[in-house]
């Protein structure tokens, strides 16, 4: 693994994408352990892309157009519908001051099973590994497979953490925002927005 790996990593997950913004929504709604919770999520939503990319999946997604069209608008809807529910305040981070409320027990599987669609749903992933991954391994060497494997484990390793400092960093602000009901409420439709936009660069996204 070189330097030049661990700077490229850093610099992609680093910049704000859906998984970010999904992160720092939970920390801000519902605090720091949503916030892991959504990390955790966003990076399980990965491994797909990963198998799919060194299985040679994702030259399937570059060849069919309808294959990329559909997981594409699947993406799409689910990125809308993540946008409504946080303009509507409902959903898996709907805000909830106590964690006591009916459905406690469900919520935290709610927001790690919509990590993993949010990152799951974009086919653009699969692409990216399948452009990212290759520059750092020769694919004529022995072990080529095991040494993607571990790149793309430490790709997941940085983006969970890059993304749990995320959160963390909104948890801290969320007493202060928390206890401003207009300022809440601009905050969760600013995120509804954000959703709402991601989700139509994603429709207008070429293979």
């Amino acid at each position: 693994m070189s330097i030049e790996f661990l700077v490229t990593t850093l610099i992609v997950v680093l910049l704000p994408g859906t998984g970010v913004i999904y992160t720092l929504a939970a920390g801000l709604t519902r605090g720091a352990r949503a916030a892991v919770l959504a990390a955790f999520g966003c990076t399980l939503g990965i491994v797909p892309h990963v198998a799919a990319s060194i299985a040679g999946l994702a030259a399937l997604l570059h060849a069919s157009a309808l294959a990329f069209q559909l997981i594409k608008y699947l993406g799409v809807i689910y990125l809308f519908y993540m946008a409504w529910q946080m303009w509507l305040d409902s959903g898996a981070l709907a805000l909830e001051p106590s964690a006591k409320g009916p459905d406690a027990a469900s919520r935290p599987a709610r927001i790690v099973s919509a990590g993993i669609l949010i990152n799951l749903l974009n086919p653009k992933l699969t692409l990216f590994f399948l452009a990212f991954m290759p520059q750092f391994v020769d694919p004529d060497a022995a072990g080529a497979t095991v040494e993607m494997l571990g790149l793309a484990g430490v790709f997941m390793a940085v983006t969970f953490i890059v993304f749990v400092l995320y959160g963390l960093l909104a948890a801290q602000a969320r007493d202060h925002v928390i206890t401003r009901p207009n300022v809440m409420r601009r905050v969760k439709r600013s995120f509804a927005a954000m959703f709402g936009l991601m989700g139509l660069r994603l429709a207008l996204a070429e293979r």
